[in-house]
């Protein structure tokens, strides 16, 4: 395959990762930066956490679809046969890291989870699936978001081996998780010593 359009891609995927749904959101409607307040972390939860159901729903939204979409337009653009899988796998990197590190907002991005759910959806979809069905299942019993997030973590590369093998979209899983990990390191820390934060429970 011809593989001049790689770099474009995935400058084009970092660059769409990098828009910080969380903050454009905010700004629209006039709240506060996320990264100033709760976690300081500019994703939906954290903008959930500063009582705007809307706003969150939208950054939710904007975050999965731009993962959706740097993935989709690679493969309008990279013929199906060698050397698509391992295109798709280094454009869904680029997306990935351009949210954690933003180059629009000071490189000050957020975990990952909505953006990573997008990534698996269009990679694998019943790997997406499995991962959603995870964190929806985890949060519902203990209704702690980081606790939701870390098991779609690990559900992510353990279906995409199941059902991959060890491939380059299984790889690029693997690292996502890695990373997702990393990012989540304070929450880990805070569920070992049981200061977590929790929602509120569930109405009855």
């Amino acid at each position: 395959m011809d593989f001049s359009a790689l770099g474009p891609l995935i400058v084009g995927a970092y660059l769409l990762g990098s828009i910080s749904f969380a903050v454009i959101v905010s700004h629209l409607y006039g709240l506060p930066d996320p990264r100033t307040f709760g976690s300081k972390n500019p994703g939906a939860t954290n903008m959930l956490r500063g009582g705007n159901k809307q706003a969150a729903l939208l950054t939710l939204f904007g975050d999965t679809a731009k993962g959706m979409l740097a993935v989709w337009v690679a493969l309008q653009i990279v013929p199906a046969g060698s050397g698509q899988d391992a295109v798709l796998s280094l454009v869904a990197l680029a997306a990935f890291l351009g949210h954690i590190f933003p180059l629009f907002f000071g490189f000050q991005g957020g975990k990952g989870v909505a953006t990573a759910a997008g990534l698996l959806f269009m990679l694998c979809w019943p790997v997406g699936l499995a991962s959603l069905c995870a964190w929806v299942g985890v949060f519902w019993f203990t209704r702690v978001s980081s606790m939701g997030a870390l098991a779609a973590t690990l559900t992510g590369p353990i279906v995409g081996y199941i059902l991959l093998g060890i491939t380059s979209i299984w790889l690029s899983m693997v690292a996502m998780a890695i990373l997702l990990l990393w990012r989540h390191r304070s929450n880990i820390q805070k569920l070992m010593t049981g200061e977590e934060a929790a929602f509120k429970p569930r109405p009855k």
